[in-house]
């Protein structure tokens, strides 16, 4: 059965390399932001935006495989959001906007003066290529092939993720000053 709006899949597998390599010590989805961990702070916008979502944890190997197989647990959705699960500033809006975008477009880009953020969104169209992705590329390959939507945002939170520990430490900054 289909679901009619899209699904946020929150990728939660990654290694975090560049975050140990930095000096951070375990996972940075594990790492305090302001007294809760980035994945709860990401976890909490999207449940506050109101759109289904699901959760990759699983361990794969590349961002691909781990898109590849939230998309296969979520077959019957109308479309899919990809979101690293180290945004933890996205704003609830923005995932909804994403959504929306879904409609004009099978495959949605979004922006922040002028750097492409997450979440990137794919239609159902896209089903039977995103679950045969594989290795570290995602879906590079999905976007490239396809016209897909530019939507510019005022949201800064899409394209703060949280790569290191001068990336944790700057997005406390901004959550002290909000």
């Amino acid at each position: 059965m289909e679901t009619p709006t899209p699904i946020v899949l929150v990728l939660a597998s990654g290694r975090g390399e560049r975050f140990v390599a930095s000096g951070g010590r375990g996972s940075k989805l594990q790492a305090l932001l302001a007294g809760q961990t980035v994945l709860e702070r990401t976890l909490a916008a999207v449940r506050a935006s109101g759109l289904p979502w699901h959760v990759e944890d699983a361990g794969h190997p590349g961002m691909g495989d781990s898109i590849a197989a939230a998309v296969r647990a979520t077959r019957g959705a109308a479309g899919w959001l990809v979101l690293p699960g180290d945004l933890p500033l996205i704003a609830p809006e923005s995932l909804r906007a994403v959504a929306a975008a879904l409609r004009q477009s099978t495959v949605v880009l979004p922006f922040h003066e002028g750097q492409r953020g997450h979440p990137v969104g794919f239609g159902a169209v896209h089903v039977h290529a995103l679950t045969e992705l594989e290795g570290a590329e995602g879906a590079a390959a999905i976007v490239c092939q396809a016209k897909p939507l530019r939507l510019d945002l005022d949201d800064a939170g899409i394209v703060a993720d949280i790569d290191t520990l001068a990336d944790l430490a700057a997005a406390e900054q901004r959550l002290l000053k909000s």
